[in-house]
């Protein structure tokens, strides 16, 4: 007998809930309300596996930006973000190491923190996640040896990595709560440390943000390694991590952070060899997303004129690759791209991505 997967149906990646997402940007309710139906046919997740991209956080994400207020769903969220930060703080006090699904946009605390931030009136519980946010930036002591306070004992793939890693990437990473903790300033909320943290999340992405992640002999190295061109995706590497960057450049009111995360962004645009590394269209590692990204670094920059004919050739990429996806999906497929291609933000729905 063969067991079929389950559907997705109430994930905002590559389920229903993308497509409504999609349908509520280009405006045609009819259809947002099709694809909502179809998404909650065998209900909404509110337990352990909820986030951003699945279940009542992701719902709740995709009403906002319709402008729809649903309140049971509001109060499912706040169940998930009150037990999920209960779990964190456990975890803390026993002096274990974090998960990356503990903290980072896909899975954890960033992710719903970006949430919270999308709802017209700041809930309390935002500043709960703030908090939390903000403890990431004392350290852990694991085999006598001092690591951030984000570090895992597993790898980036989720099996156990020697030493374990730092995640540096805006899906998974510090670049997360960085994005969420400089956004949240914009909002007019802080929180005790708050500014001190995103300068220390900062800090560290000026020394190990060229690299996708960062292992403990890196760690114990006395210079940085020199960096080899990677992928400048939206998810890991130099393109999430300089709109990161550029966003705790404006929480600090810092002209020398800003300028420098919009010169990282400017010279992987310019160069072949990091440019050559993308190749696909997608949002979460290709064309997509880097078109998003650049587009809200030069809305943000002093300079956009820069930006300009870059954006264009992105765009450009960007149409010629879309048909050649496989997947259909929001995040790594055809919809997503699709939605970058038209380039509209009207409803907000790149909030999704910690880019605005």
């Amino acid at each position: 007998m063969t067991t079929l997967p389950l559907p997705r149906l109430q994930d905002l990646a590559v389920g229903s809930l993308g497509l409504a997402l999609a349908h509520v940007e280009r405006g045609d309710f009819d259809a947002v309300r099709h694809a909502l139906t179809h998404a909650v046919a065998g209900g909404v997740s509110s337990g352990s596996n909820a986030s951003l991209f699945h279940g009542a956080p992701a719902l709740e994400f995709v009403l906002n930006c319709a402008g729809a207020d649903r309140s049971d769903v509001r109060e499912a969220v706040d169940r998930v973000v009150v037990a999920r930060l209960a779990t964190a703080r456990q975890r803390q006090k026993s002096g274990a190491l974090a998960s990356v699904a503990e903290f980072d946009l896909i899975e954890g605390l960033a992710g719903l923190g970006a949430l919270l931030l999308t709802r017209g009136t700041p809930s309390p519980i935002l500043e709960d996640v703030l908090a939390y946010l903000v403890s990431l930036a004392q350290p852990i002591h694991s085999v006598g040896q001092k690591l951030p306070g984000w570090w895992t004992s597993a790898g980036p793939s989720g099996t156990e990595l020697d030493g374990g890693h730092g995640n540096n990437g805006i899906a998974h990473g510090i670049s997360g709560p960085l994005a969420v903790l400089s956004l949240a300033v914009r909002h007019g909320v802080q929180v005790p440390g708050h500014h001190e943290a995103i300068a220390l999340f900062a800090s560290w992405l000026d020394t190990y943000g060229g690299d996708y992640w960062t292992t403990r002999k890196q760690l114990k190295a006395s210079q940085p390694r020199t960096l080899t061109p990677s992928r400048p995706s939206w998810c890991y590497g130099r393109a999430g991590i300089a709109r990161a960057q550029q966003l705790a450049a404006l929480a600090l009111d810092d002209p020398a952070r800003r300028y420098a995360a919009e010169e990282a962004l400017l010279q992987t645009l310019t160069d072949p060899a990091w440019l050559g590394r993308i190749n696909d269209a997608t949002l979460c590692h290709g064309w997509a997303g880097l078109l998003c990204v650049t587009r809200t670094v030069t809305n943000d920059s002093p300079t956009p004129d820069r930006f300009a004919t870059l954006s264009a050739d992105l765009h450009q990429r960007l149409i010629a690759d879309i048909d050649d996806l496989p997947e259909s999906g929001f995040l790594e497929g055809r919809l997503g791209a699709q939605l970058a291609a038209e380039g509209t933000d009207t409803t907000g729905w790149t909030r999704l991505l910690l880019i605005t």
